[in-house]
């Protein structure tokens, strides 16, 4: 199984699921939608020849922003990162945030499945946390009291969008594990 990506935090993410995982970081054409959607529909359109694969967008939506950053949540990081979000969040009191995954899958026969992933949580006042990637040091997950940033990825997988929609996708390959 290939997965398609640059970023070795969502790689280590798959590679704890699936073990035989090759990372492959091939430039592709991502497009900028509404949905995460269509975002990882279009990729999968594009990387049909290296099958089977997964690819995955991700976003955090902020429920006072209307989702923003949502899709633009890897742009938003890259301009901002997550001192950015906690100042853009300085005076709400409502913190509430949810991230969103879409995994897409492609089979050998060129068969694709798309699975969504959803946690719910709040953004923190502070970034804690060393371990993870991205917006992890500032996301509470819904009933716990750490951020993802302070979870090791295997506690992370259990509760995170992504594992969500990992989860998703072991039910539809019929992989247990």
């Amino acid at each position: 199984m290939n997965i398609i990506t640059s970023n070795k935090g969502k790689y280590h993410e798959y590679k704890k699921i699936f073990p035989d995982a090759k990372m492959l970081n091939i430039g592709y054409h991502e497009i900028q939608a509404d949905s995460l959607e269509e975002v990882v529909e279009h990729a999968l359109e594009g990387l049909k020849e290296h099958a089977p694969l997964i690819i995955d967008d991700s976003g955090l939506f902020i429920d006072v922003y209307h989702g923003f950053p949502g899709v633009y949540s890897s742009y938003v990081m890259h301009t901002l990162g997550c001192q950015g979000i906690i100042k853009l969040m300085d005076g709400f009191d409502n913190r509430d945030a949810a991230f969103e995954c879409v995994i897409g899958h492609i089979d050998i026969n060129g068969d694709s499945k798309l699975i969504r992933g959803r946690v719910s949580g709040s953004i923190t006042k502070t970034m804690k946390g060393t371990h993870g990637f991205g917006y992890d040091p500032i996301f509470k997950p819904e009933g716990h009291d750490k951020t993802f940033a302070e979870m090791v990825t295997d506690e992370k997988n259990k509760i995170s969008h992504r594992g969500k929609a990992m989860e998703g996708l072991m039910r539809y390959l019929d992989i247990t594990l």
